[in-house]
């Protein structure tokens, strides 16, 4: 559905991710979920560097980008979306060397093979 959604307290509202059983703030078990925006900003970033496996490697060209595993060198950032939280993802749209803490991103999604979509990021927030 191309969601991100966020757990947020039934008692004190406050948002958690990633997904808690209990609120770490009140402690209580109800929850229920809100959308994320999808903007955010570079929070934190590693670029990995690896060699290509083959056994991981997809097969046939991959929807808009391929996956992360077979393309190195990659920046996967810790991203502070608007609302507070942080989650991983792999930044998009710039070259892994040009990636900065506060640079502003936007949530996307792609396709890395037939049955699974994941989120990326696109530097510079457009959507």
């Amino acid at each position: 559905e191309h969601r991100l959604l966020i757990q947020r307290c039934g008692g004190c509202g406050r948002l958690r991710f990633p997904w808690l059983p209990g609120c770490q703030a009140c402690g209580s078990p109800e929850w229920d979920t809100v959308e994320a925006g999808g903007a955010g900003s570079v929070y934190s970033y590693v670029v990995m560097h690896h060699p290509p496996f083959p056994a991981f490697a997809t097969p046939g060209p991959v929807e808009a980008a391929p996956a992360p595993h077979t393309a190195s060198p990659y920046a996967v950032a810790l991203i502070e979306l608007a609302e507070g939280v942080r989650i991983l993802g792999n930044v998009v749209g710039v070259a892994h060397d040009e990636v900065r803490i506060g640079m502003p991103v936007r949530l996307e999604f792609r396709r890395v093979d037939p049955e699974l979509e994941l989120p990326f990021f696109r530097a510079g927030g457009a959507g």
